[in-house]
């Protein structure tokens, strides 16, 4: 996967951290924002191949987020995938407009393959 682009979106700065770590190791570059409020911004300044975003943030929530990702016309096909330890996370991120959803706590293996199974279509 080399040259793609990955931003993630979270406010815990571990999960950022451990995320950021993995993904490099894997070839990928990547961007990270803790603000919400700021990715839209940084969405269109680095333009990623993928966004991995968590659901609970503090003013803007990924789901906001996503749906104006989605309404947005050259944003509109970026791939997302949610990440949230909420008990409906999954349903919140579909009707969103999520491309997939990672429960927390995560399994690297399982955030690298979907990673690689979005990114192949792309």
């Amino acid at each position: 996967m080399n040259n793609k682009k990955i931003m993630i979106c979270d406010d815990d700065p571990g999960i950022l951290e451990v995320l950021e770590m993995m993904l490099e190791i894997e070839g990928y570059t990547v961007f990270t924002e803790s603000n919400s409020t700021n990715l839209i911004k940084e969405i269109n300044n680095t333009l990623p191949d993928l966004l991995l975003m968590d659901l609970w943030m503090p003013v803007l929530s990924g789901d906001q987020l996503l749906r104006t990702i989605r309404g947005t016309k050259e944003l509109e096909h970026l791939p997302v995938i949610i990440l949230s330890a909420s008990v409906d996370g999954n349903e919140i991120a579909n009707n969103a407009g999520a491309n997939g959803f990672i429960a927390k706590p995560f399994d690297m293996d399982d955030v690298s393959t979907k990673i690689q199974n979005i990114l192949v279509g792309v």
